[in-house]
This record gives C-alpha cells, structure tokens and sequence, in this order.
C-alpha cells in the first residue's frame, strides 16, 4: 500500500511541501538540492526516526520479521505440495496466498535491511534514500538516471499486498458455495476455473500496482525514511499536485471494495452456518417436529447440509479476514491522515510493517485452525527424522 509522502520532488527544482508532523526533518529535500556534489548528503531525519539505537532495533526487527515470513510460507507451501489432501481449490489458493507472503519476506523486508544497515555504516545515503534520488530532474533535462531498487520493490510490495486481498476474497467466495450450495460445489468451483482465478488475481494486482508509473509520467519509487519501505512520490509542480496525483486513490478504493465484499459474503455464510447450528441444536433435542426437519432440509436455508470441514473452512477463512482487515487498517487510518495534511512519520512505520507483519500470521491460523495442515507439519518433521537402524516403522 502506498501513500503521499511528506517529501515531494518538484519538477525542475527540490522542494519540501509543508506538512504537520510528529517527527520534524533533520534538513529538507529543498536545503539538499542546495548542497553541492562535493559534500555528503545527510539523512532527513532526526535522531527520533533515524537515531543509531533506532536503526539498529528497527533492523533487528526486519530481520527476525523476514526470518518468520519465510520459514512460516515454506513451511506451509512444503505442507500443501507434500499432501495430496491439500490439492484441492482452497488449497491452490493457500499456495498463491503464501507465495505473495513469501516473496514480502524474501525481496520487500530484505531490502529495507540493506538501507538501514547502508545507512548505519555509511554518512552518505544510498542513491534511492528519499530527498537524494536525482530522477525527477534527471527524466526532465533528458539525462538517464541510474536505475532504482524501488522500482521493483515497492511495486512488488503493493502487488503482493492486493494479490493478498484478492486471494482472501476468493477463498471466501469458495467457502461461501460449500457452504451455501454443498452440492454443486464440485461443479461450480473446479481446479482449473481456481487456477485461472489466480493467474488473473496476480495479473490484475501487479497492473494496479504499476498504474501510477504506467499511465502517469508524474511519479516515482523513492525510499522512504518514515516507513522505511519503497513508496510512491507524485511530483510536484510548483506548490502544486500533479492533476492526474487521484489516481493512487485507485489503491484504497480497490482495498476497500475487495475487502467490503469479502465481509459481505462472510456475513452471508455465517448467517446460514449459525441457521443450522441452530436447527441441528433443536434436532439433538427433539423440539423440532420430523416433518420440520424434513421440509427444511437441515441448512438454513441450504438444501442440503454442509459438511463440519465446510464449516471449520469457512471460520478459518473468516479469521484470515479478520487479521488481514486489523493489520490493513492502520494504513487506511494513515492514508486518510496524509490526505488531510498530516504526515505522521512514526505512525507511518507502524502502519506499514503492521501490514508487512501479517505475512508471517497464516501460518499460525492455519497451525491454530487446520487439523489437516497440523498432521501435515507433523509428518513433515517426522519424515525428516530417519528411524534408527533395524528399527521397524
């Protein structure tokens, strides 16, 4: 998820937009275009944001955070491969979730250790650092500007993150028809209408994570020293916003749509699990009459009942709902912030690696919710341990 950022480049001169926040700048991007080539640019921030103790925290953080992402996915993709139970739709779409959580683990997190730890040891920031990147001036006089790590990692990041959102909604809409229509889901939700589902999830998602470079000139990828992650930087034009900057709303209002969606449908299908918990309650009583039980059909509205793995499933996947929803969140609370005029700069660090931080949260619902998935893991570590010698398996 990207936002506005408090430092923003000018076309044909640096300057800072004045902005309220919790953590000033050290020195604006307005007094470093000032600076001369000769002398070392320092970094904006001041020792609340970018102290010595500060970084080294914030990279002990990153570092045991990537090391939960990755080890947690591969555990789970190794589980989902290695079972042929989890070959199944939902589990295609475990698979493309964990593989968006992993890739946040192995490229995203990975290269905010590099800056900080640049940072740390050098007095100069690196070329991408935000207020010090020459790419606006240089794509204006026509000079090619050496290449930026964040043009691949924050797009990577916003693409990870609606792949995220994307998958989540599918999986509740696969969880919705064994629930509502347990019959026909074999017919209605194939391997094959799963994986194009997919294909077209990741696409969609990469292509509004590029959007803001593809279809504007006015943008572009610098580190950011708040959240300390790749961000989108509209160009300023004078005091001004570029007229085509609205398109970033494009992030929130996919988020948010998917995400209404995903509760609606959830509402939806916990209605009709609670109608026949309730009726199946009244059953094991004997308060409801046989011809009752016989017109209802024992769903709640379904004509048939849907299975107890249907509905652990469906909690499950209502519980990746909530997770996800409580760590996105505190962007939406940022983004609206920033779009007042409020730059928050330590509120933003929390509210990105907060999202970042669910990367590693699947696991541990699946380990918590899924029987399946914890004999998996199970089987897995004892396959690993050879018996003994002449010993009987």
């Amino acid at each position: 998820m990207t936002a506005l950022l408090p430092n923003i480049s000018v076309a044909g001169s640096t300057a800072a937009l004045p902005l309220t926040t919790d953590c000033p700048f050290n020195l604006t991007a307005a007094a470093r275009a000032g600076l001369g080539s000769d002398q070392s640019l320092a970094p904006l921030c001041t020792l609340c944001c970018c102290g010595f103790l500060n970084r080294t925290l914030a990279v002990v953080f990153m570092v045991s955070l990537a090391f939960a992402i990755v080890v947690g996915n591969v555990v789970t993709l190794t589980v989902f491969v290695q079972t042929r139970q989890s070959r199944t739709p939902q589990g295609y779409l475990k698979v493309s979730l964990a593989i968006a959580d992993m890739m946040v683990g192995v490229l995203v997190v990975p290269f905010s250790v590099y800056t900080e730890i640049s940072l740390m040891v050098t007095s100069a920031p690196p070329i991408w650092y935000q207020g010090t990147s020459s790419a606006t001036s240089s794509s204006i006089s026509g000079i090619v500007s050496p290449w930026q790590p964040c043009m691949l990692i924050g797009p990577v990041f916003a693409g990870c993150t609606f792949v995220s959102i994307s998958t989540i909604f599918l999986m509740t809409l696969e969880r919705s028809v064994a629930i509502l229509r347990p019959l026909h889901k074999d017919a209605l939700v194939t391997r094959r209408r799963t994986l194009l589902l997919i294909l077209l999830s990741w696409a969609a998602s990469f292509l509004l994570a590029l959007a803001p470079l593809i279809f504007s000139r006015n943008f572009t990828l610098e580190y950011n020293e708040c959240s300390r992650m790749c961000n989108y930087t509209p160009l300023l034009f004078g005091s001004q916003l570029p007229p085509d900057a609205n398109i970033l709303l494009l992030f929130p209002a996919f988020d948010f749509t998917l995400l209404g969606g995903t509760l609606a449908v959830n509402i939806v299908s916990f209605t009709s699990i609670r109608r026949y918990s309730r009726k199946r309650k009244l059953l094991s009583e004997g308060s409801l009459s046989d011809a009752g039980g016989a017109g209802g059909g024992g769903g709640g509205g379904c004509p048939h009942r849907p299975s107890f793995s249907d509905i652990k499933a469906a909690k499950t996947i209502g519980i990746l709902t909530f997770a996800f929803t409580a760590s996105f969140s505190p962007i939406a609370v940022f983004v609206l912030g920033n779009v007042v005029g409020y730059t928050w700069c330590n509120f933003s660090f929390f509210a990105f690696w907060i999202l970042t931080g669910n990367s590693c949260c699947n696991v541990i619902i699946y380990s918590v919710r899924d029987h399946r998935f914890r004999k998996g893991v199970t089987l897995l570590f004892q396959r690993d341990q050879s018996p003994p010698h002449g010993e009987k398996t």
